[in-house]
């Protein structure tokens, strides 16, 4: 029976691999990556032979009609992205429900994913929030961030290293300085950091040590 399923990768320690994961892995028929040199490292790790291609935000529009054709053909594939779960600010999306559409059967395993941990451990409400992903770069950028300055309930937003420092300055203006601000990098990895405090003090601190790694940002919403 054809099937897609996606699978979660670890985002950072390689130990967060389950075993369901590392099975399903092994005993597809294609495994669709995001960077076959970045998977490649954590297939190996863990012997999984299956064949990869690639399947990013640039090809997949290009491959979509191809792979459907392979699930209708009886092929199970098992899609990973770099790290995390795929279709979390990762490709995964139009795959996924094209293979709906189609009446292929998609299961997604459960797993790691940036934003949970960095949720829980901001000691911010979590028992409700919104996932904001990335903010746009520049169209809709300060639409959205006046929207969200009147937000009840927790944000959770991606970033990467060279932008945080303007994403905080931002969040500053719109928000106000007071408002608080929980900075997760790094997760699960060797240099794992979480700084608290008001949006200010936040970009007082990156603003004298330039952050590095993977950015998870979660924001009070507004009292």
């Amino acid at each position: 029976m054809s099937k897609l399923y996606i699978v979660p990768t670890p985002i950072g320690n390689l130990n967060d691999m389950t075993f369901r994961a590392i099975e399903v892995l092994k005993n597809a028929d294609l495994i669709l990556a995001e960077d076959t040199r970045t998977s490649g490292k954590l297939l190996k790790h863990f012997d999984i032979a299956t064949p990869a291609q690639s399947h990013h935000m640039h090809n997949e529009h290009k491959t979509l009609e191809g792979l459907i054709n392979k699930l209708k053909s009886g092929t199970v594939i098992a899609l990973i992205s770099d790290a995390g779960t795929p279709a979390i600010s990762d490709p995964g999306f139009l795959l996924t429900r094209a293979a709906i559409e189609n009446n292929i059967e998609v299961e997604c395993l459960p797993g790691a994913t940036a934003f949970v941990p960095a949720l829980v451990n901001s000691g911010l409400p979590n028992d409700k929030f919104v996932f904001e992903g990335f903010l746009p770069v520049k169209k809709g950028r300060q639409t959205r961030l006046t929207q969200l300055a009147e937000e009840p309930r927790t944000m959770v937003f991606y970033e990467s290293p060279h932008k945080l420092l303007k994403t905080l300055t931002d969040f500053c203006a719109y928000f106000g300085e007071d408002r608080p601000v929980s900075v997760s990098r790094e997760l699960t990895k060797l240099y794992e950091e979480t700084v608290r405090g008001s949006a200010q003090e936040v970009l007082e601190h990156y603003t004298q040590k330039p952050p590095k790694g993977e950015i998870v940002v979660v924001v009070g919403g507004k009292k």
